[in-house]
């Protein structure tokens, strides 16, 4: 079985693949990467190609369109489970998600923790270049959704984080509703309810250095309705 694969969805990130990836191969020999990409038009896609075909630890994922980020993971996480990966890592292309932080996540899931989560809001952890409003507006989002749901994990809307095999395995993927930024809570949210541990590995999170932000309104109003229709149907 192969040891961990880091799964880096894109939309127009051509600029941040080439760096993003050479510094996850460095980062830890144990990780392939799978981009997905949603048929980008700045030509993400075939350039993932180009570094694929120099790279064998990078292999590449085309979709027809943007479907959002839910769907994109849904589908990579099926790919990462026929090719026989035993930890599979959420990340994005942007550097928000530090390299250097994928030994701890996967030495942690290693050690017996069912999801490794990367989390801002832990002892140690943290955000950089982030404006009032937007840290207000985190929080606030993870506190609303912990409360609601009634869980402890603290940054229950965190994208960096590396699955155990088998949480996928057992998690009806079929179900999984959310295609935004929910996606995230829904995922975790189902693990919990599976009897799955999620242990939070502090992590300091920097804004995107390239390219501009897949937030919009959609996709924050999606996340405030999804909480409650999980609360009562998961």
């Amino acid at each position: 079985m192969n040891p961990a694969l880091v799964i880096i969805p894109t939309y127009n990130e051509r600029e941040n693949l080439g760096p993003i990836s050479a510094a996850v191969l460095q980062a830890d020999p144990r990780v392939d990467i799978l981009v997905v990409d949603d048929n980008s038009p700045d030509g993400t896609g075939q350039f993932a190609d180009e570094l694929a075909a120099k790279e064998p630890r990078i292999k590449v994922l085309h979709r027809e369109k943007k479907q959002g980020l839910g769907r994109a993971y849904l589908h990579a996480f099926r790919w990462a489970l026929e090719h026989q990966y035993r930890y599979v890592i959420e990340m994005d292309a942007d550097f928000s998600h530090d390299p250097r932080y994928l030994p701890g996540l996967i030495d942690t899931a290693v050690s017996g923790a069912d999801i490794a989560l990367g989390s801002r809001y832990v002892p140690g952890g943290g955000t950089v270049n982030w404006g009032v409003s937007r840290q207000l507006l985190s929080q606030g989002g993870s506190l609303y959704a912990r409360t609601i749901l009634g869980v402890k994990v603290r940054d229950l809307t965190g994208g960096f984080k590396c699955f155990n095999r088998r949480v996928l395995e057992a998690i009806d993927l079929d179900a999984v509703q959310s295609s935004g930024y929910a996606f995230q809570i829904e995922l975790t949210y189902r693990a919990l309810k599976k009897g799955f541990t999620v242990k939070e590995v502090p992590i300091v999170f920097e804004d995107r250095r390239v390219g501009q932000s897949k937030m919009s309104r959609k996709i924050f109003l999606e996340a405030i309705t999804m909480v409650w229709k999980l609360r009562f149907t998961v």
